[in-house]
């Protein structure tokens, strides 16, 4: 090999320099590129359903509703029952008023 003189390895350090330089100018260049990405994927907002998110159960407000519909059915059902024990002693007590009329009338037409 030949010796270089002083300025032409000043040259080939200049070369050098310009290259690696050239070289970590892209790599940061990607560095930022990647960086960037990260930040535009992780500020993306997630994608949202469009439909109602309810709880399966029922609220309070429903199961107090559905209480007072049972407790307003069991009356009615309490009154109709009362009302059919009422309309049966009625209704026996005018056929026991009848066969006793139909009895005297048989009696009274011989």
């Amino acid at each position: 090999m030949t010796d270089l003189n002083p300025v032409e390895k000043a040259e080939a350090a200049v070369r050098a320099a310009e290259t690696d330089t050239a070289a970590v100018q892209l790599a940061l260049a990607a560095m930022e590129l990647a960086k960037l990405a990260t930040q535009q994927q992780a500020q993306a907002p997630a994608p949202q359903c469009q439909h109602d998110h309810r709880k399966a159960g029922r609220s309070t407000g429903e199961w107090i509703g559905i209480a007072c519909a049972v407790c307003v059915g069991g009356v009615g059902i309490a009154f109709a029952s009362l009302a059919l024990a009422i309309l049966g002693g009625v209704g026996a007590i005018v056929v026991l008023v009848l066969r006793d009329m139909w009895r005297d009338m048989q009696r009274k037409g011989r």
